[in-house]
């Protein structure tokens, strides 16, 4: 009876903390959606509080006078262009990992984790230099570089980490058959760690799509600019319209979410599966 009483007080104790986690991480976008419907001195009266009146307007001023679509498509683009090769990059450095153990691929693998710790952003002189010796400054396609060197370590070790639970027999019996390296890969590898594909996807998502630094540095050219650097311009030397800034941000986290929840249930699998073995 004791110890069902207690572990009753643990369900009570862990959801009150789920609760208050839930709040905490709500809060911010209640707060940035209801304030997008609110004129730029209302948002100053009750910031934490549906609006008397909703104004549509921030959101029709945004699309029809803003570049919005301009900025959403580069950084759709990129983004896009940029998870692409860091999931493609990820797996096949992890198969190769995996698989072929060897002091080499060891040291490798360490490279890669050592790229965790060490912030890109430190290099940012010497890769401006670079994107100029290349021809790809005040372009978008400077950016897809950057993000595939920022992504690829964490890719690197979430794919590694996976591929190496998955069963020996696998590989036996394809081999076996007479499977190449590349059928293996492409035919058995590729569909078993989706999961983990979907994690290292929507971990990088998020710097992707929020970086406004190397934009910053790279990017002078309207054309060219992407969605959260676009934001800067609605940003004055002495007031800043908050109701439009903060719809754009809105706007702009839609496809975060978009994505998040079509590949939600993958993500929890790759986070939580310890193996595949069977």
């Amino acid at each position: 009876m004791r110890g069902s009483l207690r572990k009753e007080n643990r369900h009570i104790f862990s959801h009150i903390v789920l609760l208050l986690w839930t709040f905490v991480v709500l809060f911010p976008i209640w707060v940035l959606v209801i304030n997008s419907f609110k004129t730029r001195l209302t948002i100053y009266e009750n910031p934490f509080w549906i609006p008397k009146t909703w104004e549509f307007s921030n959101y029709t001023t945004v699309l029809r006078d803003g570049d919005f679509f301009t900025y959403f498509k580069n950084s759709f683009f990129v983004v896009s262009i940029s998870l692409v090769l860091v999931t493609l990059l990820a797996s096949l450095a992890g198969y190769a990992l995996a698989r072929y153990k060897s002091r080499i691929g060891t040291i490798i693998y360490y490279f890669f984790i050592a790229g965790m710790m060490i912030p890109i952003k430190i290099a940012s002189i010497k890769l401006l230099e670079i994107m100029r010796a290349l021809g790809l400054l005040n372009t978008i396609y400077a950016l897809p570089p950057i993000y595939v060197a920022m992504g690829l370590p964490v890719g690197v070790f979430i794919l590694t980490t996976f591929i190496r639970e998955l069963p020996e027999d696998l590989y036996e019996a394809a081999i076996i058959d007479g499977a190449s390296s590349g059928k293996i890969y492409s035919m058995i590898i590729l569909p078993l760690i989706r999961p983990a594909l979907a994690t290292t996807a929507i971990y990088n998502l998020i710097p992707f799509w929020n970086d406004l630094w190397f934009p910053l540095i790279f990017i002078n050219d309207e054309r060219h600019k992407t969605l959260l650097l676009g934001v800067t311009r609605l940003f004055g030397q002495y007031q800043t319209d908050w109701s439009k800034v903060l719809a754009v941000l809105t706007l702009s986290a839609i496809p975060v979410l978009v994505l998040y929840l079509a590949m939600s249930s993958q993500f929890i699998k790759g986070v939580t599966a310890g193996s595949v073995k069977g």
